[in-house]
């Protein structure tokens, strides 16, 4: 197949273009540097002349709702757009777990991106997964005050974000389904005690401070809303074997 993946560069994509590539599919990368812009739609139609599939793992850091709503909105309709034009067969999303009970921030997004793959005109496929080990030190990283890390109650389940990409890869090529069975972690954790694991793995001497996140969001953290249910596809690294496997310097 001939694929295209916007966002083919991020934590995701980087591994769908490196396995679809491993399968013996002709792989194209969208990003800005390439000279695709999702927002505005600038390049799509030529980056898609001769696609089949589309894996679409492009995304945006904010914690605001409406920025994200704004951003998922606008790429997807262009992206649908693009592909209708360029005769492509198949739209895979990305999506995460729980968005359904968290409507809020990046979760907000990712619903107004799945309700414009439904309704648009392209066969679709959507994943939705559960938080990436990455997700650990992004949140450190975010929620660092000098020596403090404020950490949000969360039942969390990481997942690999390479074993994500497999699961994409094979759905594009098993062709369009709808919605297919979440897709989560090993293990269910607290994500306290994951940045406590990271930071001590890492030789960050910081301490870990607890915080409910308010609203719907925080309620859903705290509940366990946002991991998988029962009948979801579990992956096989658990988080502590992906921090084992990082370099030391990481």
């Amino acid at each position: 197949m001939d694929i295209a993946v916007p966002g083919g560069t991020g934590a995701v994509g980087q591994h769908v273009v490196a396995i679809a590539r491993d399968r013996g599919h002709r792989v194209t990368s969208l990003t800005r540097s390439e000279g695709v812009d999702l927002l505005t739609g600038r390049g799509l139609n030529e980056a898609l002349r001769g696609v089949d599939t589309v894996i679409d793992v492009s995304g945006i850091q904010t914690l605001s709702t409406k920025k994200a709503v704004d951003f998922f909105a606008a790429a997807t309709r262009n992206l649908l757009a693009a592909e209708k034009t360029a005769q492509v067969r198949h739209h895979v999303a990305l999506s995460i777990v729980g968005i359904d009970r968290a409507g809020s921030g990046l979760y907000a997004g990712k619903l107004a991106q799945e309700d414009a793959v439904r309704h648009g005109e392209v066969p679709w496929t959507i994943l939705r997964s559960t938080q990436f080990h990455e997700f650990v030190p992004m949140a450190i990283h975010a929620a660092s005050i000098g020596p403090v890390v404020l950490v949000p109650q969360m039942i969390t389940q990481p997942v690999a974000a390479r074993e994500v990409a497999e699961a994409l890869v094979i759905a594009a090529e098993q062709g369009p389904r709808g919605r297919v069975a979440d897709l989560g972690g090993p293990r269910r954790e607290l994500l306290a005690d994951l940045v406590r694991e990271y930071l001590r793995k890492s030789g960050q001497r910081k301490l870990v401070v607890k915080v409910r996140a308010p609203g719907a969001m925080g309620l859903a953290m705290r509940r366990g809303d946002l991991v998988p249910a029962a009948d979801a596809a579990v992956g096989r690294q658990t988080f502590h074997e992906w921090l084992q496997a990082r370099p030391p310097a990481d």
